[in-house]
């Protein structure tokens, strides 16, 4: 079982049509993907690595991630795929971790040698036009078997406390996440073209691989990134388009779509589907996405341990306005996908009745082999075939999951427990509200309390009597904000999950300064 038999497939049966394009750009043919990929593989061989030597990838996205990728599986390599937004020294920790031997970089993301690989080479170079030069016969490069559970894919994870965890994917664990796209998420077609803007080290480029098995198009944009405006016009030009998105891309998304006027018809000429997960998406703005752009959107739930792969909330169940509880199955994150079992479980696993809170956990051919050179990570996250995702929800009578937050966030106040987005979605449907984040923070009476940071739209902010009444309008009065702080922006990661961490550490050094001044 190795990947690269999906690219030399269709190398055989789909030669001439052009399938990676650079903008609106041809770049490739299956065939010359193909051939490039197989002088690069003869190449890494030359070079003395070796089956199961990892190779970095720290670029922007760019058509040649696909050409390397393809050609580190066929020759038997693991990919490390790095966030090209990493500031260097984390890059060069993961580097030091995985023991990466190769590296390659583009150069606005990497313009100095790193410390630690063998060799770097710049994508762009003249070293990589020579490394990546076809060979007449892609078939004559024999594919390096692997098996089953040989490591294909080692993700860091964002390691938003202390130092991020490798994560070790199979072969077994990425056709997986491949075959459960046409049954879970979309299904697609040769004719279709999935568009690479959020960071190919993540979940979109994972989606080239059921792309590349169904001999789908594959469309890096011009900038190399997120840009609503290039995105809707490459989508009317190649499209319409599918990819992958954070939440907060949807959210830039439609807001551009309503700048600009676009309606739902010009949405569907762009976009075929945009599946959206990695983040909490709200009720309210999966609401106004469907209102602006139309039934675009599949919802899916997963993590770097079971990629890609937990629950699907569908394009049906999102449109299916008429069910009796549609509010609440739009702000779920859907049902377990076909090939996991689901499960809530309590601190030592045991599952808990329908409608309980407590730790979603998932088993089945996706979950992760385990965390890189650490057993004791991998024995407290994997345990009798379940991961413990570290997220808290609960099922309801139709298999539906709704999350609540991850466990290190909730807030326990008075005795209580508190779930942060069960406020922050009711401070989402106040006008005038933009963002809003809840964390919880030490009090000598309560033991927490609710601190809500609100990120105001221009020129329409919420006053804090407002936020206040809507909270108390709509929730017990134990779990409204103590206090409201109105703030620019919110702290986010590099795939733009708000950091609940820094705003704590906000509140705490706010506190230790208060002290500071109260001592006489």
């Amino acid at each position: 079982m190795n990947l690269a038999h999906l690219l030399l497939r269709q190398a055989r049966t789909d030669v001439d049509r052009v399938v990676v394009f650079n903008g609106t750009q041809a770049h490739a043919t299956h065939a010359e993907w193909a051939a490039r990929c197989a002088g690069l593989v003869s190449r890494l061989h030359r070079a003395g690595l070796v089956p199961g030597d990892r190779v970095l990838l720290f670029m922007r996205n760019h058509p040649r991630y696909l050409e390397v990728l393809w050609a580190a599986w066929w020759a038997g390599l693991v990919v490390v795929p790095v966030n090209a937004k990493l500031h260097v020294r984390e890059v060069e920790w993961i580097v030091a971790n995985a023991q990466a031997r190769w590296a390659f970089v583009t150069a606005d993301v990497a313009p100095a040698p790193l410390a630690g690989p063998e060799r770097q080479i710049d994508i762009d170079s003249q070293e990589a036009d020579e490394l990546l030069a076809a060979v007449p016969d892609a078939t004559a490069v024999p594919v390096v078997e692997r098996l089953p559970h040989d490591l294909a894919w080692l993700f860091y994870t964002s390691g938003t406390t202390g130092r991020p965890k490798g994560v070790m994917l199979t072969h077994r664990n990425l056709t997986t996440m491949g075959l459960t796209y046409f049954v879970d998420v979309d299904n697609i077609a040769a004719h279709d073209a999935i568009v690479y803007a959020a960071p190919m080290s993540h979940g979109v480029g994972l989606y080239a691989i059921p792309h590349l098995m169904a001999g789908a198009r594959h469309v890096v944009p011009a900038s190399g990134g997120v840009d609503p405006a290039e995105l809707f016009e490459l989508g009317g030009q190649l499209g319409p388009l599918s990819t992958f998105a954070a939440p907060t891309i949807v959210k830039r998304l439609v807001d551009h779509a309503e700048q600009a006027g676009l309606d739902a018809a010009v949405a569907a000429r762009a976009f075929k589907t945009i599946v959206y997960g990695g983040a909490p998406m709200y009720g309210a703005d999966i609401q106004r996405a469907l209102r602006v752009m139309g039934p675009r959107f599949v919802q899916i739930y997963g993590q770097g341990e079971t990629p890609m792969v937990g629950t699907a909330l569908s394009r049906y169940h999102l449109g299916d306005t008429g069910h009796p509880r549609h509010l609440a199955r739009i702000a779920s994150v859907g049902v377990a996908q076909t090939p996991v079992q689901l499960r809530i479980g309590d601190a030592q696993g045991r599952e808990l009745p329908t409608g309980e809170v407590g730790e979603v956990m998932v088993r089945g051919d996706s979950v992760m082999a385990g965390y890189w050179g650490n057993p004791e990570a991998t024995a407290a996250a994997v345990r009798d075939g379940w991961l413990f995702t570290g997220d808290v929800g609960g099922l309801d009578n139709d298999g539906f999951l709704t999350l609540m937050d991850r466990s290190k966030d909730l807030i326990i106040s008075g005795g209580s427990n508190i779930y942060p987005r069960e406020v922050e979605e009711v401070l989402l449907t106040v006008p005038g509200v933009a963002e809003a984040a809840v964390v919880g923070a030490p009090d000598a009476e309560w033991g927490e309390v609710v601190v809500a940071f609100v990120v105001p739209r221009p020129g329409a902010a919420p006053t804090v009597e407002q936020l206040d009444a809507e909270c108390l309008s709509r929730m017990a009065r134990f779990k409204r904000p103590k206090r409201y702080l109105l703030v620019d922006t919110l702290p986010k990661n590099n795939y733009g999950k708000v950091l609940k961490t820094a705003l704590r550490e906000q509140l705490a050094a706010a506190a230790a300064e208060h002290d500071t001044k109260e001592e006489p």
